[in-house]
């Protein structure tokens, strides 16, 4: 028997009622200051907030669980050996090429594709992308992954299948940022709330939460694997603007591509690789 099998599965639920309840505590109070979100409170109160799924289930994962489990949390965090060689292609091309092949497409309707003054402006000074890429890996996919993913999957597919664990974790994933979209001069304020660009926000995490699961699921539970699937969604967005139709376009093809997933593994097991199996509770 795989000996990660034997690592129980607590119940998600606490997890998710401490991870809003931490992350609103803050962005809650943020918004109602009416101060935009690079002012020094906000800024405080959202790197609070932040930090929200990764509190949580380090509270949770050191007040209930025991040394194995401890010791299970960290290593699928901390070792790249568990995610093979292939599935390292998956996680960090899969969103660029997303994002290319839209814009590609937007392209050949007669769109203007993407816009490409956020990656022009290393052009000239290359080392700089160092601190931005930090900045961007510290701030959303480890403290995020070390609760979504990290703690949170694991429990749910104890409990339903892949797919509807994924659907159940994808709407809460999506739910936890709403308040940011009432902080003035936050990403998702400037989108606008119930806008087109708003909707395929928050839709598109649904999606993607699938074919984080597909890929956790073939990596041997890797949280590290989810990190950096997280990481390049986001360093893919902030580098490469795309027009509001190539938006829908990769919309349309992060839903094709869960669909494919769903069909070629089927929403049970999501491709599960031979031997490996997530813990039951």
């Amino acid at each position: 028997m795989n000996s990660e099998s034997t690592v129980r599965s607590p119940s998600p639920w606490p997890f998710f009622v401490l991870t809003f309840g931490w992350t609103w505590l803050f962005l809650i109070p943020a918004a109602l200051t009416g101060m935009n979100a690079d002012a020094l409170p906000v800024l405080v109160l959202r790197l609070l907030a932040g930090v929200g799924p990764m509190v949580s289930a380090l509270l949770l994962i050191y007040r209930a669980s025991d040394r194995r489990a401890r010791a299970d949390y960290w290593q699928r965090l901390l070792s790249p050996g568990r995610i093979p060689a292939r599935w390292w292609a998956v996680l960090l091309l899969t969103p660029p090429l997303l994002t290319g092949l839209s814009a590609l497409v937007d392209l050949v309707l007669g769109g203007t594709g993407l816009r490409l003054e956020a990656a022009a402006s290393f052009v000239d000074r290359p080392l700089a992308v160092l601190p931005f890429m930090a900045f961007t890996l510290l701030f959303g996919p480890i403290p995020e992954e070390m609760g979504w993913r990290g703690y949170a999957l694991d429990g749910l597919q104890a409990r339903w299948n892949a797919l509807s664990s994924s659907l159940i974790l994808g709407v809460l994933w999506a739910a936890w940022h709403l308040p940011l979209f009432f902080i003035e001069g936050t990403f998702q304020a400037e989108l606008g709330l119930g806008t087109l660009s708003f909707w395929i926000f928050m839709l598109s995490m649904i999606p993607q939460t699938l074919t984080m699961t597909w890929i956790y699921n073939n990596t041997h539970r890797s949280t590290l694997s989810a990190v950096l699937f997280h990481f390049m969604l986001n360093f893919t967005g902030e580098l490469f603007e795309l027009s509001q139709r190539a938006d829908v376009i990769l919309f349309g093809m992060w839903i094709g591509l869960a669909m494919l997933v769903i069909t070629l593994c089927g929403p049970a097991r999501l491709c599960r690789m031979r031997g490996e199996r997530v813990p039951n509770g």
